[in-house]
């Protein structure tokens, strides 16, 4: 499915992102929310987690930890920005649940733990856990970001994919 990722064009970097839960990804048109489902955040996929651990999808810095968190922006070192909101309206919550393992700032390696979050608790609470992955500042990218459906574990390769000019 990433085969048209193998080889990047002239001139351009493929960026190739971890899945950063375990779960099922789903399009984001999916999402139960009309902000992320119709791409006004930016374009992704999400993911329906079946577990409380997120990780890094890629190398670089954390930009911004949300401070109830429940979301993380994640910048690459190109600029290109990721969006992981874990849930949806799950800032009701106020931080319980949540426990941020990084913060504003801190450089990150692909695979390191960024967030513990109790997912029993998100459910019996009444949100929703599915997590949008999105990617804020697409007007980076050379072309449009190419996503895998079904199946993830969270640390596996090749969940997006997407080229920036170097």
């Amino acid at each position: 499915m990433l085969s048209k990722w193998l080889k990047p064009k002239e001139n351009c970097q493929k960026v190739t992102l971890l899945a950063p839960l375990s779960g099922e990804s789903v399009p984001l048109s999916e999402v139960p929310d009309a902000a992320f489902a119709q791409g006004h955040i930016g374009k992704g996929l999400a993911i329906a987690p079946s577990s409380g651990r997120l990780i890094a999808p890629l190398s670089g810095t954390v930009a911004h930890v949300i401070d109830t968190a429940h979301a993380v922006i994640l910048e690459h070192a190109s600029g290109v920005q990721i969006l992981i909101h874990i849930g949806i309206n799950t800032v009701g919550l106020r931080g319980r649940g949540f426990k941020a393992l990084v913060k504003t700032g801190d450089r990150i390696v692909a695979g390191q733990v960024l967030i513990d979050f109790d997912l029993d608790l998100l459910r019996s609470e009444g949100y929703s856990a599915v997590t949008p992955i999105v990617i804020v500042n697409e007007d980076l990218l050379t072309e449009d970001i190419e996503c895998r459906y079904g199946a993830v574990n969270g640390g596996e390769m090749g969940l997006l994919a997407f080229e920036i000019e170097r």
